[in-house]
């Protein structure tokens, strides 16, 4: 499940990148009221803690992402 919750939140960071770069939206920041807000600040360390917590899949076995993904 934990992995599923970061995998969700790093996609929606990485598509809020991607306005960034294509648009110059950041997305998040639009929605909440700013880069500054209290909430967007939530979501980018949300997406941070998620980036940290996917590292692991680089260093786990197949066995174990297999059974992660049986979830």
């Amino acid at each position: 499940m934990w992995d599923k919750i970061a995998l969700a939140l790093l996609i929606i960071g990485g598509v809020n990148w991607g306005l960034v770069g294509i648009f110059g939206l950041d997305l998040v920041a639009w929605m909440f009221g700013g880069a500054g807000s209290l909430i967007a600040r939530a979501v980018y360390i949300l997406v941070a803690i998620s980036a940290v917590w996917c590292i692991s899949f680089l260093f786990r076995r197949d066995e174990e992402l297999a059974y992660s993904r049986a979830d």
